[in-house]
């Protein structure tokens, strides 16, 4: 596709889609700009979904994510902040009771208090040795209970206003998943991977009563979530097994065992009027059951992963629930009716591969490991589309499952982008790999054609520069070529004796080069197949091959720490960039300037003067690991495990 055409498709996007222009998209600008790490210009994507959490006065909405906590208006439902300052991703988050504290627990085991209206941190709260799983609110509000993952196994009581851990309970004998206050304050609830709900005296710390429950097959299993009913006569607890049980609080008797989830129960909740019990679970449904009876009211299918975390509004008219898809949804829990659904959060599984446009700058594609490919309008930060089709087999024992895409790449003219399939995300089909190439039209995201061959996950995608052949690069040891016109294979290359994660052409189009998890890269003859030099000299597999612009050296990047030059023509060794023990596990060429950046598992990148041979620089962003870069002229993208991409703006400048 011409520049001019691309530019009219994005034009007429943008108008027939209203709520993409004029403020949305101004509002949407500014918010992808909070918080960002030095020099970064934008972030695209708002992180993964953990937990959700309404204020006590219904005014706001907190969601802990992988790159922070957001804050939205609870009536208008738009961004009012991003709390970052956790070095990894928050998994819990608590309002007190006032309403006017925040408190957010992360796999970094700490917790940090903030000042919720004016986003101010307060303090940070350390003593974890594992991640903060859960947090809980003593109803006067003076004390914060915490729950400890394994190897920790531990709750945690702080003195909110000093910051001061003034006791452990330490009964459970695995991760302590959730904790609980009860309505009065007198009683603290805690639900274990140990199978076992213990009842504590939230006063002085003493053991009450242990609850669990096992006969036949009908077991309590690893318990995920507890809560209290609003009278606090009733505990429920959801089950890995997708069970959820409901226990009378001062007898310590299992009143009910609730089924019919497939899969382990994320999150349960009370309705204000504590005659209904939401549950929500990773089989990706919420079902409604009433808590006298323990009938099936209702179940509310929408979402596409599963539903991490269930709240009733404080007015009991609103059910929201938070899913790995990507969606907060606003549900009218009477009806079952989906009322709205929020978007711009980002996938569970992480940022796997960015593309940069060659013909339209302003257009960059993402592959992620929720089995997406999502296209974004750089200048904007607005999400342009959302292609899906990487997905296994149905049969009798398995539902449809999302493939994670493992990379893409635009063809030469920007007409058409190609995605590479891998692991299947359910936990059900860890053992199942695509090993599929898609084809898609840009312009219409109307899917082209499959390309079948490959018996393993596609690590790697790159088009010949005429635009008329596809390398790819497997996990079965494999590069293949393809005809993107009929989707035929031309040809198998053999040789590696491990993944292929790393595929490139030279510029001329007349050789191919792969890099191999065994440690080597090879360069072929596009023509013959018949390889041309093996190159031998990392210690570790090679994640990312690039030629530089004149095409007569490749750069690798390694997950020994290197980055190496070779020489095209000879095979011969020329340079070692770094030496490091950090994975490098992608590389970029700026073909204007001759720059290379590096992507590492340490969440930096480096940039480079290659004919020099010397770092200009180093970016250091916030974010999980850096799985791809990607250059356009000023603009480089980042993606991360988090699940975002940054946008950075790169001026000249000294070297540092």
């Amino acid at each position: 596709m011409n520049k001019p055409l691309l530019s009219l498709f994005l034009t007429l996007l943008l108008v027939s889609t209203p709520c993409l222009v004029g403020t949305f998209a101004q509002d949407y600008q500014a918010y992808t700009q909070w918080n960002l790490p030095e020099e970064a210009k934008a972030r695209l994507g708002k992180g993964q979904i953990n937990k959700i959490e309404y204020s006590p006065n219904a005014t706001q909405l907190a969601v802990a994510t992988s790159i922070g906590t957001w804050l939205y208006d609870a009536q208008s439902y738009q961004e009012l902040s991003l709390l970052t300052g956790h070095t990894l991703e928050v998994r819990s988050v608590a309002f007190s009771p006032d309403g006017h504290m925040l408190a957010t627990g992360s796999i970094d085991c700490t917790i940090r208090l903030w000042d919720v209206a004016t986003g101010r941190h307060l303090s940070t709260l350390s003593g974890h040795t594992n991640w903060v799983t859960s947090l809980a609110f003593s109803p006067g509000g003076q004390t914060l209970a915490s729950g400890g993952g394994a190897l920790d196994e531990t709750i945690r009581l702080w003195d909110v206003s000093t910051g001061r851990r003034f006791r452990t309970l330490s009964d459970h004998s695995n991760a302590v998943y959730s904790v609980a206050f009860s309505p009065d304050g007198q009683t603290l609830a805690t639900g274990s991977d140990d199978d076992t709900i213990r009842l504590w005296d939230a006063n002085t710390g003493i053991h009450l009563r242990t609850l669990s429950y096992s006969f036949g097959v009908d077991i309590m299993d690893s318990v995920s979530c507890v809560a209290f009913s609003p009278g606090g006569q009733i505990l429920a607890a959801g089950c890995w097994n997708g069970t959820t049980h409901l226990w009378h609080v001062s007898k310590g008797t299992r009143l009910r065992r609730l089924s019919g989830h497939t899969h382990v129960v994320r999150s349960v909740a009370f309705s204000p009027d504590g005659q209904t019990l939401a549950t929500s679970s990773a089989d990706r449904t919420i079902r409604l059951s009433n808590v006298s009876t323990g009938s099936l009211l209702r179940t509310l299918k929408g979402h596409a992963g599963d539903v991490r975390s269930v709240v009733f509004s404080p007015n009991g008219r609103t059910l929201t629930s938070g899913s790995s898809d990507n969606t907060i949804r606003l549900w009218d829990f009477r009806t079952g009716r989906n009322i709205r659904t929020l978007t711009g959060h980002t996938s569970n599984s992480g940022v796997t591969s960015v593309a940069l446009s060659p013909v339209f700058s302003r257009t960059l594609a993402s592959g992620s490991g929720d089995g997406t490919i999502r296209f974004w309008d750089v200048g904007t930060g607005i999400p342009l589309r959302t292609l899906t089709g990487h997905t296994s087999p149905r049969d009798n024992t398995y539902r449809v499952q999302s493939a994670a895409v493992l990379c893409v790449a635009f063809s030469p003219d920007g007409q058409t982008i190609a995605s590479g399939g891998g692991a299947f995300t359910d936990a059900y089909n860890l053992g199942f790999r695509d090993g599929t190439i898609h084809l898609w039209e840009v312009s219409s995201g109307v899917h082209l054609r499959t390309l079948t061959g490959h018996t393993d996950s596609v690590e790697s995608v790159a088009f010949h520069p005429s635009g008329q052949t596809i390398a790819s690069g497997s996990r079965d040891g494999t590069v293949r070529f393809w005809d993107v016109s009929s989707g035929r294979r031309r040809r198998i290359l053999t040789g590696h004796t491990d993944s292929v994660e790393s595929v490139a052409f030279n510029p001329g189009g007349q050789t191919v080069a792969s890099g191999s998890l065994d440690g080597t890269i090879r360069l072929w003859n596009v023509s013959t197949g018949r390889t041309l030099h093996t190159l031998t000299g990392h210690t570790d597999g090679v994640m990312s091959l690039v030629f530089l612009p004149s095409g007569q050296t490749i750069a690798s990047g390694s997950r020994d720490g290197t980055i190496r030059l070779w020489d095209v023509s000879s095979g011969r060794y020329l340079r070692t960039l770094i030496e490091d023990s950090i994975p490098v596990y992608s590389l970029a060429i700026n073909p204007f300037r001759s720059t290379l950046a590096s992507g590492s598992a340490d969440s930096t990148i480096r940039l480079w003067d290659v004919a020099a041979g010397r770092l200009l620089r180093t970016l250091s962003s916030t974010t999980l690991g850096i799985n791809s870069v990607a250059f356009d002229g000023q603009t480089l993208a980042s993606g991360s495990y988090d699940g975002t991409i940054l946008l950075w703006e790169l001026k000249p400048q000294s070297v540092r």
